[in-house]
């Protein structure tokens, strides 16, 4: 079970990655294991040296009862305070953001692939869509 961020790719370019884990209830993974998960318009923040994923849906499971979540609060990310400290710098500088590229399950574990992006303009963007679109016209 892996989520992409099919949006993150086409609006950024991704520099570098980070895995991270995410801090859970319990009917969060239960639905996080179903495949209940969106990452669209979904982003990472650094506040007091710990990372948050912002925005992050994840939908209520069917069987919890008063036990359930809300659906998109913001969920803190299990990293090493180097690792927080490199994002934290990284994101600081200009054109620079946190973008999440995919959640995955990794040894019963979820897993948050934190990208450091640079937004794309235009004309990138539509260089993209040509590749696409040639791609296809080929294959």
């Amino acid at each position: 079970m892996e989520i992409v961020n099919k949006k993150a790719q086409f609006n950024y370019f991704i520099e570098s990655e980070i895995e991270a884990g995410i801090a859970l209830t319990g009917t969060e993974i239960k639905s996080v294991r179903k495949g209940s998960v969106d990452l669209k318009d979904t982003y990472i923040r650094i506040k007091d040296n710990e990372a948050y994923i912002i925005n992050m849906y994840i939908a209520k499971y069917e069987e919890g009862n008063i036990f359930n979540h809300d659906e998109r609060r913001e969920r803190k990310l299990l990293l090493h305070k180097k690792e927080i400290l490199k994002l934290d710098e990284a994101s600081k500088r200009d054109g620079y953001t946190l973008i999440p590229i995919r959640c995955y399950l990794k040894k019963n574990l979820a897993k948050i692939s934190v990208g450091i992006c640079r937004g794309k303009k235009n004309y990138d963007k539509r260089e993209a869509i040509k590749e696409r679109d040639l791609k296809r016209l080929e294959g």
